[in-house]
């Protein structure tokens, strides 16, 4: 029997599914920004706590939107600024502009190159698809198709017959141009033909 393909309505079956989750990484990811925070503001100066924003990129790069990822590196580098101003001087304040600008130069770059490997994955899971879906298409073709051997009408799935043009103009992209081939124009068509003349095709 001719191959059917099967397609996977858990999502479509589920759509809050993918919200709730979305949600739950949120406040995960606002969580952990509130607690980096905190414990920046309680530790010297000196300390390199902007380091710890890095996971909070990394944890949002679940997330199907990008544009998430790009909005918790900015907050990420808005919170390590800002606890860098208000936290008192210390002395060699030149580490400590170090040790900041490393933080932010690592937060973006984890956010930027997190979000190229995203966009890879995503285009190779189309590319995919799409050879999935060419692959289907031609199992459709090569399937077994239960015809009539005398009227060649082919029945579908759900049991009825139908006419070879309209089943494969369903299950394909083909279309037909019709004709009548020699044998059936002679006898459609004898006074067309003479005995000598070997016949042609005839075009409707």
């Amino acid at each position: 029997m001719r191959e059917i393909p099967m397609t996977d309505n858990t999502a479509e079956r589920h759509p809050d599914t993918q919200g709730h989750s979305a949600y739950g990484l949120y406040i995960v990811c606002g969580l952990l920004m509130v607690v980096i925070l905190l414990l920046d503001l309680s530790i010297p100066l000196g300390v390199a706590m902007g380091v710890p924003y890095i996971a909070v990129v990394l944890i949002s790069l679940w997330s199907p939107h990008k544009k998430f990822t790009i909005l918790v590196a900015a907050l990420s580098s808005v919170l390590t600024i800002a606890a860098f101003l208000y936290k008192p001087a210390v002395p060699e304040m030149w580490k400590v502009i170090f040790n900041r600008s490393l933080a932010l130069f690592a937060i973006w770059v984890t956010a930027s190159l997190g979000l190229q490997r995203k966009i890879v994955e995503e285009k190779r899971e189309i590319a995919l698809r799409e050879r999935e879906r060419a692959l289907e298409d031609v199992r459709i073709l090569r399937g077994l198709l239960p015809i009539c051997a005398s009227c060649k009408m082919i029945r579908d799935d759900q049991g009825y017959w139908t006419q070879i043009e309209g089943y494969i103009r369903t299950y394909s992209e083909a279309d037909f141009t019709h004709g009548i081939c020699p044998g059936c124009a002679r006898k459609l068509y004898p006074e067309l033909y003479k005995e000598k003349d070997g016949g042609s095709d005839i075009d409707t």
